[in-house]
């Protein structure tokens, strides 16, 4: 079912090899031409403006953007027993890690009375932003809004789109996970309309104001992605995220069937997803093609996932060995990689490059999804080579504090004069030495 690609012959040099590798194709600067026109509409008209996106796009035009408090506590009460249960152990999970990830202001004396601190201090406002398409995503919001509680964000709002079928509302799933996890401002806004309107802020319909925020995370489509891009520099992001994606380094120990459904579980994301087996081991391709025909049959989102597994971003790469196999994985940088090797927390150990790994055949990614206590928001499209995971470091800014004593600044002003004027910068160097004029 996956197509392959034979690189046992070898491997190319790095840009080559990536350049063979399955991968999504995502051009956000096609869409930028009609997103730019949303952002500034929203950004000139507020509230409105994205009442009026939601009543196209979504097809349905909420009252108010602000969702009343009372509709947070009717979702949370009225949550079925068992997924509140379930959303509990994620929250506790997730804040275990989380918690773990805080860090200390750092004092470092670089000469006697010359320190510099470095103190750690979050954003104050952050919209956390829970998407609603193909699927609702209530760990969307543990994953994003948990971390940026650990940092010590002061005010945090979710955006979610508003559901026709939910009286205009965001889905309750969502509503409650937000209300379980003490947030009270959720606004009923999707798309690039949302994140223009997290960026601008405005006045809602009943006269409440909507603060604009100083930072944006959570995953989305395409539009939204656009909209951050244009938005980056007034607000944050985390980071552009493209379709999800999974990649499995297997050899011959590893279970086809384990092996399958966990390619499976991604591409039921989308049919962009993209779904990767990397293996030295063309028996084991040969069965988890088998258990992928299989399985897929039994499968809710069957036209989906077949769509999925059989475009260009997934397929099998087969290799000479592990060896290879790691510096595969490393040069495709994915978001989620499994690793169902002999040995697999050896090899992990070895990898340099992926958002998440999830080692042997026990901590499958719907794990990291919901219940390791990791984060689930993740790069993508090789970002992972230069970049993390949603964390608390994400919602940290290291702000240094410079204190000097007139002694610790008289015995390096010589160096300071020095180095202004070799880049001809002499006002700096008498900033310096005019503390210490005779005349003074």
């Amino acid at each position: 079912m996956l197509t392959r690609t034979d690189l046992r012959g070898g491997l190319p040099a790095t840009a080559a090899l990536r350049a063979l590798l399955p991968r999504a194709e995502v051009d956000v600067e096609a869409v930028l031409d009609r997103v730019r026109p949303i952002v500034t509409d929203v950004a000139e008209r507020g509230a409105v403006a994205a009442l009026d996106y939601a009543e196209r796009f979504d097809k349905v035009r909420p009252e108010r953007v602000r969702v009343p408090a009372a509709e947070l506590a009717r979702a949370r009460d009225g949550l079925d027993p068992a997924v509140a249960d379930a959303l509990r152990t994620s929250i506790d999970r997730a804040r275990r890690v989380h918690a773990d990830q805080r860090r200390a202001d750092v004092v470092t004396a670089v000469a006697d009375g010359g320190t510099v601190t470095e103190r750690f201090v979050p954003v104050r406002r952050v919209g956390l932003y829970a998407p609603g398409g193909l699927a609702v995503y209530p760990s969307s919001v543990v994953m994003n809004v948990v971390p940026a509680q650990e940092a010590g964000v002061e005010s945090l709002v979710v955006c979610s789109p508003p559901q026709a079928e939910h009286g205009g509302l965001p889905h309750p799933t969502i509503l409650a996970a937000a209300a379980m996890l003490g947030v009270g401002e959720v606004w009923a806004v999707g798309g690039a309309q949302a994140i223009a309107l997290l960026a601008h802020g405005g006045t809602d319909t009943d006269g409440t104001e909507l603060e604009p925020v100083d930072m944006v995370t959570g995953p989305g489509n395409l539009y939204t992605t656009a909209a951050k891009r244009l938005l980056r520099g007034l607000i944050g992001i985390d980071a552009e995220a493209g379709p999800t994606e999974i990649a499995i380094l297997a050899d011959r120990t590893a279970d086809p069937v384990h092996v399958a459904v966990d390619l499976i579980s991604q591409a039921e994301h989308d049919t962009q997803a993209a779904s990767v087996l990397v293996t030295d081991s063309p028996e084991l391709a040969d069965a988890v093609d088998a258990a992928l025909a299989e399985r897929l049959a039994a499968t809710k989102h069957t036209d989906r996932i077949r769509t999925a597994l059989t475009g260009r971003q997934s397929g099998t790469v087969l290799v000479a060995g592990v060896d290879d196999g790691v510096t595969v994985v490393d040069a495709y940088a994915a978001e989620h990689l499994e690793i169902q090797t002999a040995d697999a927390p050896e090899v992990a150990r070895r990898v340099r490059n992926a958002g998440a790994i999830f080692v042997g055949p026990w901590a499958p990614v719907s794990l990291g999804d919901y219940c390791a206590g990791s984060n689930h928001v993740l790069p993508t499209g090789g970002c992972a080579r230069h970049s993390g995971g949603l964390s608390v470091q994400t919602f940290l800014r290291g702000i240094h504090l410079v204190e000097y004593t007139e002694e610790a600044l008289r015995a390096v002003a010589g160096q300071v004069v020095t180095l202004a004027e070799a880049e001809d910068l002499p006002a700096h160097g008498q900033a310096v030495s005019a503390r210490f004029e005779a005349s003074r």
